[in-house]
């Protein structure tokens, strides 16, 4: 009976954890960013070299980082909702061209529409690692403090964007007008 009973009752205890493995969102990866100031950086911009973009610029308001690559395809797959999200002009929405290069860089915003304020090219992946990038596309919402207060890893849905990312971007204005 005990010959049977111990591969049973380890049998139960897989079926247990994997059943709970099963319930968790593989998409939603916690950030250790999340109330943290966002991580700096002092990038060139992809459409104008010469120029830089640092999030420094950007204290006082309420901002959106979204790190994208023209090689990504859930990248592409988001796209049209970053165009709709920069026509609205809610917030500032700025890139991270994540281990890109830039003549395809500039060939698919060309193509597809550039949604971004701008672009910051993180050539070697640095940034996106401080900024705790799993995979792109990733998008931050980035507090006028410089707080990030919202990571969401993978493309942005309807969904995320309707139901979290503007409401929060509503919020953070909201709460800056209060101080």
């Amino acid at each position: 009976m005990k010959r049977f009973l111990l591969p049973l009752l380890g049998f139960a205890m897989l079926v247990m954890v994997l059943a709970a493995g099963l319930r968790n969102d593989p998409r939603r990866l916690p950030s250790a960013l999340i109330g943290q100031p966002a991580p700096y950086f002092d990038l060139p911009r992809l459409q104008t070299p010469d120029q830089r973009f640092s999030p420094r610029t950007l204290l006082g308001k309420v901002w959106i980082l979204n790190v994208w690559a023209s090689w990504c395809e859930s990248c592409r797959d988001e796209h049209a909702l970053l165009v709709d999200l920069a026509a609205l002009g809610i917030a500032p929405l700025y890139g991270l061209d994540y281990k890109d290069e830039r003549g395809p860089a500039l060939q698919w915003l060309a193509a597809a529409g550039d949604p971004y304020t701008a672009s910051a090219v993180d050539r070697t992946g640095g940034t996106g690692i401080d900024y705790g990038v799993y995979g792109v596309p990733e998008t931050f919402v980035i507090d006028r403090r410089g707080v990030v207060r919202y990571r969401q890893a993978g493309p942005l849905t309807p969904q995320s964007l309707n139901g979290t990312i503007l409401p929060l971007v509503t919020q953070l204005q909201r709460e800056g007008l209060d101080d």
